[in-house]
């Protein structure tokens, strides 16, 4: 019987009230005795039993577990309220834990038990810096004791730059390094500053001279481990974040920084428990939910993502990736006004953000403003590399304001298969005024960018390269710097050069836009193994990536490894669905190769469903019905197809295949010789003996 099922029962006979009465008096007197023996051994530490857990809580702090120094701390303050040590040493593991609110309370108790005023001003204006309390901190932190005045100098570099004032942080850096050349703190600070200000190489120096100096520190093993994750990739970075949290297992920061990773990473099962820790951590964690909320829209739940996100009470709304999940998320549910209002925002906030923008002209589009939809994406379709999906959109708003002319332009561009070359956006102001901007700031690279542009927009690639050279030189570190420079030598059809300050920027920050731009420079200039190289490194980082995962499978199909091609093909529709015209067609070609023609032909059917007028969807279409036995109805479409793209070699030849299967010779050779006239044909020798025969 459960007791919650038991019931009381008075006996007929043996004691009556009185002795229940008695009864009940005894057992209240025991559990008094009980209570008071349990709080005296249980409770409330002696004073000697507070210190001595103040001074095994230090030893945690300088050991870099700050999650168990800051538990027994507080023991000890419960213990012994008047013990300022223990305050103090609460304060510091609070710091560390980044709690600026429950720190400042920390100290200010210190102080009131009896702790020198005069020794806390660096820890107080941690606690201000912290708490965004960024304007009185800098001042409070110089007047840290002389001992601890490199402790001073790094708060103020802290304060100084989230004000942007990096000049003034560099100077308090550079004073705290003088003082003290050893300290792993003061090294640390100094990486997250150059990695704040875009100096990726002075950032992972002087990371890794923090690690050497203090193998165990928390802060210094997450910086890595973000620097690494930055310059090598997802799958490098890891080990970092691992032996951070093997120091400190509930340390918040090392665990968002660790399921942020899994995440991108494409293990999700491991990201998820990762959040899972830090919210036990720290419960209601915006960022933890955050995380979560992204990896639910991942796996499509939308419904379960809207739910996560709202739990973070709008403490991250102001965030570009909360902003751009939550437009995403109001665009599925068809709040389109609320989308429009966070992408606005967000565009706003980052002017060169082409899925934003894409995002908003979409959410435009279902509101009935076509112009301003079109507005949006000016930029993005002026580009020669934009994709089909922007052209498209364009080529509907122009339909719903009854401009048919420039809507079948746009569409005609999104239905060819390739597309330009990669441009940046064109500059608002003049040359001479930017110009003039950049001489005011020499050393600073987003004064020059602009220039660049617009002399690039001026057809002035001489004066443009001239500038993009002297902001290479001058930001070594600088990763951005170096692609600029590629940039402009790929314009001028210099890929090995170009391929050279790729490789300069891929050393500071081996990313998808870097690793594309790389591997296309290398492909142009004859070392196609050296670019195989590089997407594979890439890939072995970064395993989910799909610009990356397309660019090998497109490789894979070229060398006719079918088989291979087909395994990185499915792993991209598993990541993003199904609805993506060139994925299907590349699927058709795919199976068709590997001889499966039965789905060979279902892919490209849906392909031909998507994009009717994209030759290249027609070709693989019709290049499956020929594997299949469908001579006709391939003819057809192949014909279709070359029509649509008439100088295409690839085109030419399967057509030319087609025709001679049928027993069409003289066409046959026609379209050989068309697809031999291109320098780029690779199958030279059966189209040879065709066009001969």
């Amino acid at each position: 019987m459960t007791s919650s099922h038991r019931r009381a029962r008075a006996r007929s006979s043996g004691f009556g009230v009185r002795g229940v009465l008695v009864i009940g008096g005894a057992l209240a007197v025991l559990l008094a005795v009980l209570i008071g023996w349990f709080t005296l051994t249980t409770g409330k530490m002696s004073t000697a039993d507070a210190a001595e857990a103040t001074t095994r809580a230090e030893a945690l702090l300088k050991a870099d577990n700050a999650t168990a120094a800051r538990d027994l701390a507080a023991e000890a303050v419960r213990g012994d309220p008047d013990n300022e040590n223990a305050h103090i040493v609460l304060a510091r593991a609070l710091l560390a834990l980044q709690d600026g609110v429950g720190a400042e309370g920390e100290i200010q108790r210190a102080v009131d038990a009896g702790y020198d005023a005069r020794a806390v001003p660096q820890w107080r204006a941690e606690a201000w810096v912290l708490q965004g309390k960024t304007d009185k901190a800098p001042a409070e932190a110089d007047k840290a004791p002389e001992k601890l005045r490199p402790y001073g100098l790094r708060i103020r570099a802290r304060a100084l730059t989230a004000t942007g004032d990096y000049a003034g942080a560099q100077n308090a850096l550079d004073e705290a390094l003088r003082l003290a050349p050893d300290d792993a703190g003061v090294w640390t600070d100094l990486g997250r500053f150059r990695f704040a200000a875009g100096d990726l190489l002075g950032a992972a120096e002087a990371s890794d001279r923090a690690v050497k100096l203090a193998p165990g520190s928390v802060d210094a093993l997450v910086l890595r481990g973000e620097i690494v994750r930055s310059q090598y990739g997802l799958v490098a970075a890891l080990p970092w974040f691992e032996q951070a949290l093997k120091r400190d297992p509930a340390r918040h920061n090392a665990l968002i920084e660790y399921a942020a990773t899994l995440g991108d990473a494409g293990r999700t099962v491991d990201a998820l428990a990762a959040t899972r820790r830090a919210l036990a951590v720290r419960p209601g964690s915006a960022q933890a939910l955050y995380l979560q909320a992204v990896i639910a829209a991942r796996a499509g739940n939308f419904d379960l993502s809207r739910a996560i996100l709202e739990k973070t009470g709008g403490a991250i709304d102001s965030l570009p990736g909360a902003m751009l999940l939550g437009g995403t998320l109001d665009l599925e549910s068809g709040e389109y006004e609320q989308a429009i209002e966070k992408l606005t925002g967000l565009v706003a906030m980052q002017p060169m953000n082409i899925t934003a923008r894409k995002l908003l002209a979409v959410a435009l589009l279902r509101t009935d403003r076509a112009r301003n939809a079109i507005d949006m994406l000016r930029p993005v379709v002026a580009r020669a590399d934009a994709d089909s999906y922007a052209l498209t959109l364009v080529a509907r708003g122009f339909e719903r304001i009854g401009d048919r002319e420039n809507a079948s332009r746009f569409l005609d561009r999104a239905a060819f298969p390739a597309t330009g070359e990669s441009t940046a956006f064109s500059a608002d102001d003049s040359t001479a005024t930017l110009a003039a901007d950049a001489a005011q700031r020499p050393n600073d690279p987003e004064a020059t960018l602009p220039l660049i542009r617009s002399l690039i927009a001026g057809g002035d690639k001489g004066a443009a390269l001239a500038r993009a050279q002297d902001i290479a030189a001058k930001n070594q570190g600088a990763p951005g710097a170096q692609v600029v420079l590629g940039d402009m030598l790929m314009l001028l059809n210099r890929p090995a050069d170009a391929a050279n300050a790729y490789k300069r920027a891929a050393d500071l920050r081996f990313d998808e836009p870097t690793l594309l731009r790389l591997v296309e420079a290398l492909d142009r200039s004859g070392k196609r193994e050296d670019a195989a190289n590089a997407l594979a490194l890439f890939l072995s980082q970064n395993p989910v990536s799909v610009a990356a995962q397309r660019l090998s499978a497109h490789w894979q199909l070229a060398a006719g490894d079918y088989d291979a091609a087909i395994d990185t093909l499915e792993d991209i529709r598993t990541q993003i669905g199904d609805g993506d015209a060139a994925l299907d067609a590349e699927l058709a070609a795919a199976y068709a190769g590997a001889g499966e023609t039965g789905t060979a032909v279902d892919f490209g059917e849906a392909a031909y469903g998507l994009a009717p007028a994209n030759p290249a969807v027609v070709d693989a279409y019709g290049w499956a019905l020929f594997k299949g036995g469908d001579k006709d109805g391939a003819l057809e479409l192949l014909q279709k197809a070359v029509i649509l793209a008439p100088r295409h070699p690839g085109l030419r030849w399967h057509l030319a295949q087609v025709y001679a299967a049928l027993g069409r010779k003289a066409e046959a050779r026609q379209n050989a010789q068309a697809a031999l006239a291109d320098p780029g044909f690779t199958d030279r020798a059966a189209a040879q003996a065709m066009a001969n025969g």
